[in-house]
C-alpha cells in the first residue's frame, strides 16, 4: 500500500519579507523593485532581483497592484516644532507640494522621542510617498533607511549626507562671515561664536574663523557650545560673562541661542547694545519683534521650501541618481542688538 501524503505540510511560498532579508533590504524596497519604482539604485534592484530569483519568489497579484497606488502624500520631519525658524520654511514646501497634488503630513521629532515614538518609521508606516526633513534631528539612521524604499530630500540640514539625497540650505558659511564681518566692522575685537550641531554647526564656525583669521583676530579667544535652544544659549553666554575677560559681541548659532544671550546680558546687568552687541541666525519673526530688534542673519527659509518641495516632485516623477546641492543666498538684517563697543571691556 503506497504510502499517504494526505498529513504532509505544505511547502510554505517565500513572502516578501524573505526576499528582504535574503537580499538584506527593507520590505519597502523590495516593494518598489517589484513595481518598477525609478529611484531605486541599479546596485539594489540587482540586490533584490538576484534574492527573487534564488527564493523562487511569485509576488501575489492582488498585493502587486495595491503596491503600486500611491497614497499623495509627504512626511514632513521637523527636529522640534517649537523652533520659529520653521515657519516660512513650511509655508514654502507646503505651497509647493500642494500644487502638485501633494499633502504633508508633519511629524516632531522632539516630541516623538519624548513619548517614545519614532517619527520616521511612522511617517513611512503610513504609506507616505517621500520625505522631507528640516533641520538637524539625531535620527540619521533611521533616515538612511527610509531612503532605501522613498525619495528623501534635506531642507535647512546636511545630516546625513547621502549619496542620492538632495540637500537644500542656506550658504551657511557666506552667512556666519557677514554676521561676524558686521560685528568687526562695527569695531569689536572680542568676539564669541556660540556652536550649533551638526554639519550647519561645523560650517557656521568655519565662517566665523576665516573673517575673524582675515581681520587679525583670535577666533580661539572665546570658545562655547551655544546649541540651538534659548536655555542652552543662555548657559552658554552666563558662561561667557562670568568673568572679567568678556567679549563685547556675540554672533549666535540661530535666533533662539541669540535671545537666551540677550537673557543673559539682562541678567549680568548689562546693556544691549552698549555693553554688548548680539547677532543671531535665520532672521525668525522672533527677531522682527520690536522690543527685540535683533540683528540676524535671513537664511532664504522661503526659497528654501519651495525648491525642497520642487527636488521632491520631481523624484517623485522621473528617476534621478545623483545628489543635488541647492544652496539659498543670505543676507544680513540689521536691527538694534548691534553697536559699537561700549563699556563692557
Amino acid at each position: 500500500m503506497p504510502e499517504s501524503d494526505a498529513g504532509a505540510r505544505p511547502v510554505r511560498q517565500p513572502t516578501i519579507r524573505d526576499v528582504a532579508e535574503r537580499a538584506g533590504v527593507s520590505k519597502s524596497l523590495v516593494s518598489l523593485v517589484l513595481r518598477e519604482a525609478p529611484h531605486v539604485s541599479d546596485s539594489r534592484r540587482r540586490v533584490v532581483l538576484e534574492a527573487i530569483a534564488e527564493l523562487g519568489y511569485r509576488p501575489n497579484a492582488h498585493a502587486r497592484g495595491l503596491s503600486r497606488t500611491r497614497s499623495d502624500t509627504v512626511g514632513v520631519l521637523l527636529h522640534d516644532l517649537r523652533n520659529p525658524w520653521f515657519v516660512e520654511l513650511l509655508e514654502g514646501l507646503s505651497a509647493t507640494l500642494h500644487t502638485a497634488g501633494l499633502s504633508p503630513l508633519l511629524a516632531d521629532s522632539y516630541t516623538d522621542r519624548r513619548i517614545g515614538r519614532r517619527s520616521v518609521e511612522a511617517l513611512v508606516h503610513q504609506g507616505i510617498d517621500g520625505l522631507v526633513v528640516v533641520g538637524t534631528t539625531p535620527e540619521s539612521e533611521a533616515i538612511q533607511t527610509a531612503a532605501e524604499s522613498i525619495p528623501v530630500v534635506l531642507a535647512g540640514t546636511r545630516d546625513p549626507n547621502l549619496p542620492g539625497m538632495d540637500i537644500v540650505v542656506d550658504d551657511d558659511d557666506a552667512g556666519a562671515r557677514s554676521a561676524t564681518r558686521h560685528l568687526i566692522e562695527l569695531g569689536h575685537r572680542h568676539i564669541a561664536h556660540l556652536r550649533g550641531p551638526g554639519e550647519i554647526g561645523t560650517l557656521r564656525l568655519a565662517g566665523f574663523r576665516a573673517a575673524m583669521a582675515d581681520a587679525g583676530l583670535d577666533p580661539d579667544e572665546f570658545s562655547e557650545n551655544g546649541g540651538m535652544s534659548e536655555e542652552s544659549g543662555y548657559a552658554a553666554t552666563r558662561r561667557l560673562l562670568a568673568g572679567d575677560n568678556r567679549p563685547t559681541g556675540i554672533f549666535a548659532f540661530n535666533d533662539l541661542a541669540a535671545i537666551g544671550a540677550l537673557s543673559a546680558a539682562a541678567d549680568q546687568g548689562l546693556s544691549v547694545p552698549a555693553d554688548l552687541s548680539v547677532v543671531g541666525y535665520d532672521n525668525s519673526y522672533l527677531a522682527r519683534i520690536r522690543h527685540i530688534s535683533l540683528t540676524s542673519v535671513d537664511n532664504g527659509n522661503l526659497a528654501v521650501g519651495v525648491q525642497a518641495g520642487k527636488y521632491l516632485i520631481e523624484r517623485l516623477e522621473a528617476s534621478v541618481q545623483l545628489q543635488r546641492i541647492h544652496l539659498v543666498p543670505t543676507s544680513l538684517e540689521v536691527r538694534g542688538s548691534t553697536a559699537p563697543p561700549g563699556t563692557a571691556r
